[in-house]
């Protein structure tokens, strides 16, 4: 199947699926508490099942990883060597539980140590956004560019996620604030792709795991956004290692929030 067509029948599936789990649940589930401390509701485990089954008949050689996976079967699947389906059914579960509309499902493509292909779809707003390495990002199957917001650092609109911040740059971040405004929205991969729809120009968060981040940085960076870890390096690893992210929309701001923050380019 080439490419376009695959994403074609991803979106096709993942909207039906999200249609039939995740809206009629939308703020009538009840919360448990995974052993981490995040939430986990009946929705996140029926549109994991789904999805698991759709793509096992989609592509059956490729393996699936899912974040309601115990985690030695997650470790064992991204071990495999084989092409891996990297599944959040839920990202912004809190928000899902509590009516808040801003939630999502993100499944990305991962080969040969990289992300081949990402997609997002918010349910509440209906947009779909898509990426292919190397081929370009997509909202809706109309191709996504980041636009050169001219602005300057202090002029900014940031996506910040404070709670998962060392508490020295939490503390300076609200002391020395850099940017004119701040927003946490509470969910990983919409953040990506809000970022890349320009609804907002820098991000900032301190950990996020690879079904969180995978697919939303493929379409920001396909988008022609600039990102890197708090650490100055790729955003992106093929492991089950938490990761930091800092991004802009354009280089400017990207490399006065990084001057900012300590990074070294």
């Amino acid at each position: 199947m080439d490419i376009p067509a695959l994403l074609a029948e991803l979106q096709s599936g993942i909207v039906a699926a999200a249609r039939d789990e995740l809206l009629p649940r939308f703020a009538h589930v009840e919360r448990h508490r995974k052993r981490d401390g995040s939430v986990l509701t009946e929705a996140d485990t029926a549109m994991q099942s789904r999805m698991a089954d759709y793509l096992h008949g989609l592509s059956p050689d490729t393996v699936f990883l899912g974040e309601e996976m115990d985690a030695e079967e997650q470790a064992a699947q991204l071990a495999s060597g084989k092409p891996v389906w990297c599944l959040d059914p839920l990202d912004g579960t809190g928000n899902f539980a509590c009516g808040i509309p801003y939630y999502c499902v993100s499944l990305a493509l991962l080969q040969s140590g990289r992300v081949e292909l990402g997609l997002v779809y918010d349910p509440v707003r209906d947009e779909c956004f898509t990426a292919q390495h190397g081929g370009g990002a997509w909202l809706d199957g109309k191709p996504l560019r980041v636009v050169d917001s001219g602005l300057a650092l202090k002029q900014a609109t940031a996506l910040v996620d404070f709670k998962r911040l060392e508490p020295a740059l939490a503390t300076r971040l609200v002391t020395d604030i850099p940017y004119a405004s701040q927003r946490s929205f509470g969910s990983v991969a919409l953040d990506w792709c809000w970022l890349a729809a320009g609804r907002c120009h820098l991000y900032l968060h301190g950990r996020s795991n690879i079904w969180d981040y995978a697919a939303g940085n493929l379409v920001f960076s396909e988008a022609g956004g600039y990102s890197v870890s708090l650490d100055g390096q790729a955003v992106f690893t093929h492991a089950l290692v938490p990761r930091s992210a800092v991004a802009a929309v354009d280089q400017g701001l990207f490399e006065a929030w990084c001057r900012w923050l300590g990074i070294n380019l």
